[in-house]
């Protein structure tokens, strides 16, 4: 299963409108992401309540995975938010 560690850029953490933007872009991809912190469980990125109940906060590294047909696509789109100063 494709994996991607990533350290979360916006202020604020995974909360609000940040976790709003990962989660749409998760849910719009042809696979399940899921995102874990510190070893925990993983939960679905699709979902702000999942990401807030993560507690990611700035700074705060995330395990971002997919498995199946455009994983590696769908871990690149959603890392890519998560590593963006999103509070803007």
């Amino acid at each position: 299963m494709p994996e991607r560690r990533v350290t979360v850029a916006s202020k604020v953490g995974l909360h609000a409108r940040p976790a709003a933007l990962v989660a749409k872009a998760a849910a719009a991809q042809s696979v399940a992401v899921s995102i874990t912190k510190d070893g925990g469980a993983p939960v679905a990125a699709g979902s702000v309540l999942n990401l807030m109940t993560l507690a990611a906060g700035h700074g705060d590294e995330v395990l971002i995975s997919a498995d199946g047909e455009g994983a590696e696509d769908a871990i690149n789109a959603v890392a890519e938010l998560v590593a963006t100063d999103l509070d803007g």
